[in-house]
């Protein structure tokens, strides 16, 4: 087997900050057990995997240990190697058949604008685990299908965050958003990211995320476009806007590694 692959740090201009993920592009469907393989082997929080349809591209994502039904800043990595690689004219849109149905994504200048799904949260009672694991004391706590998010009083308090993430690990959901307010002139909120139930201790940057975030501070702000960072270590930059049961958020990527697979 000879697959073209390559790593991609994406809701990033700047190598070795946003996040990583691998692309590949495959020429024929593989088993599930071998992308498993493959993520396992990559080691990166998503890799995205490629196969051409007569209408777009079948993509699909896997982390380190499973599959998951959504992600943002893998598809952002194979919308760019897509362009990048002259699969697409810089005019085309990238159309993505997925789990969470077809995503789109669309050249904006230096930026890729990707059409994702909202994904609004509800107010939830939190969990004594959840609360346990964060040891903060939240203003905010809701759930959408895939996460809690929580919100918190100061972006220090979020900065300073060191959850227990065995416990977090044991709640019933993909992973735990916790965000507050940006203390920084330009940025209107920022957030963290935490999944060690599906293998991803912190995500640098979570694109998925902001399907949940967009709605939520939209209507906190009272605005419809707004820009995010992600307070992660490698940090990452986003602007959003909400659309129609739509959530359109914007970034940039950057090639760092290209090779082929061989196993």
């Amino acid at each position: 087997m000879n697959v073209e692959m390559f790593q991609v740090d994406a809701f990033t201009d700047t190598p070795f900050t946003g996040n990583p993920a691998g692309v590949f592009l495959l020429s024929e469907l593989q088993a599930d057990s071998w992308m498993r393989q493959v993520a396992q082997e990559m080691n990166l929080s998503e890799v995205a995997f490629l196969l051409p349809l007569s209408d777009g591209y079948s993509l699909r994502w896997f982390t380190p240990t499973t599959e998951v039904d959504l992600c943002g800043h893998a598809t952002l990595a194979a919308a760019h190697i897509l362009w990048q690689e002259g699969l697409l004219a810089p005019e085309e849109t990238a159309i993505f058949h997925t789990k969470s149905g077809v995503l789109r994504g669309s050249k904006r200048g230096d930026w890729i604008e990707l059409d994702f799904p909202i994904e609004p949260a509800v107010t939830a009672e939190p969990p004594e685990q959840l609360l346990a694991a964060l040891g903060v004391l939240p203003t905010y706590v809701g759930r959408n299908r895939f996460d809690y998010i929580v919100e918190l009083g100061s972006e220090e308090e979020l900065q300073q965050l060191n959850p227990d993430l065995a416990l977090l690990a044991d709640l019933p959901v993909r992973g735990v958003i916790v965000t507050c307010l940006s203390s920084a002139q330009g940025v209107d909120f920022v957030s963290r990211f935490f999944g060690p139930a599906i293998g991803i201790d912190e995500d640098p940057v979570t694109g998925s995320a902001h399907c949940c975030l967009a709605p939520y501070w939209s209507r906190r702000l009272g605005k419809e476009v707004m820009t995010a960072r992600q307070l992660s270590p490698r940090g990452g930059a986003l602007r959003v806007r909400l659309g129609q049961g739509r959530v359109y958020l914007q970034g940039q990527a950057v090639t760092v590694i290209r090779g082929q697979l061989l196993a």
